[in-house]
């Protein structure tokens, strides 16, 4: 009953320099920092879209400030949510949160042990990349629930376990994994590497773990941009056209937005 050593996994400061691949396949990327399918900033509005400034929000997975480090100036605003909402709580097993400076509280999590908040205490829990790191889903989406307010949200962003991200991972070996995330992603801050566990990123899971006798479910896969292209174009090209011709079963990653029903 635990989870892995670090909730927040996925990289957010890696940086796209003029002419990148990033740019060359979404040339609007130049205006802003950001290209039209980018799932961050997919992400992120969904979240400003519900956020109202009376609700006390947990950021599940906080780390040390997922968004504090962004490249891009406007996704970096977005990414801040202290004083937009009446409190924001960051919570994390990594003691990377005592370094969070995107919350009002920091709490550093036992793994294993009941999230230390009452029952009811949230309007909405956010979790960007962190689902898929999560061991025991049968021990934590229960504490997600009984914490989060009847109509509150779970926003969240993970890795779809069926896409081309989640049956990659799942064939490289434990031991090699860290090494092939510095070959395929170079950018990427070697603290933020860690290796999923997909026992929460898929459709039966959240079927299972949020179900629909407690939860109304508005989530949807999404492929966004590829960033697995080791900075090479043609590896990138190859990526964007796996994600024009997959199925929604197959994209690349899910949006889970989850409403817990009123009883």
């Amino acid at each position: 009953m635990s989870v892995t050593s670090g909730l927040r996994r996925h990289t957010i400061g890696a940086g796209h320099p003029p002419g990148s691949v990033e740019e060359q396949l979404y040339h609007e990327t130049a205006a802003g920092g950001f290209s039209r399918v980018d799932h961050r900033m997919a992400y992120l509005v969904r979240v400003h879209a519900l956020l109202e400034p009376s609700m006390t929000v947990l950021d599940f997975g906080a780390g040390r400030g997922k968004w504090e480090g962004d490249p891009a100036p406007f996704r970096r605003r977005l990414g801040q949510l202290r004083g937009k909402c009446r409190r924001i709580v960051g919570a994390d097993v990594d003691s990377a949160i005592l370094k969070n400076e995107q919350v009002d509280e920091r709490v550093h999590l036992v793994p294993g042990e009941p999230l230390p908040f009452p029952d009811e205490t949230f309007d909405m829990i956010l979790a960007f990349s962190v689902f898929e790191h999560v061991e025991d889903p049968g021990f934590y989406a229960p504490e997600l629930t009984r914490v989060l307010r009847p109509g509150g949200w779970i926003v969240a962003w993970t890795p779809n376990r069926s896409g081309y991200v989640g049956l990659l991972a799942r064939l490289i070996p434990r031991f090699l994994h860290g090494r092939v995330l510095r070959l395929v992603e170079p950018r990427r801050h070697d603290g933020d590497s860690f290796i999923p566990l997909y026992r929460l990123n898929d459709r039966r899971a959240f079927k299972r773990y949020f179900p629909k006798n407690t939860f109304t479910h508005y989530s949807y896969t999404y492929s966004g941009q590829p960033f697995y292209h080791a900075e090479c174009i043609a590896l990138a090209r190859m990526w964007q056209l796996i994600f024009r011709v997959s199925p929604p079963t197959w994209q690349g990653y899910w949006m889970i937005i989850l409403c817990k029903k009123s009883l």
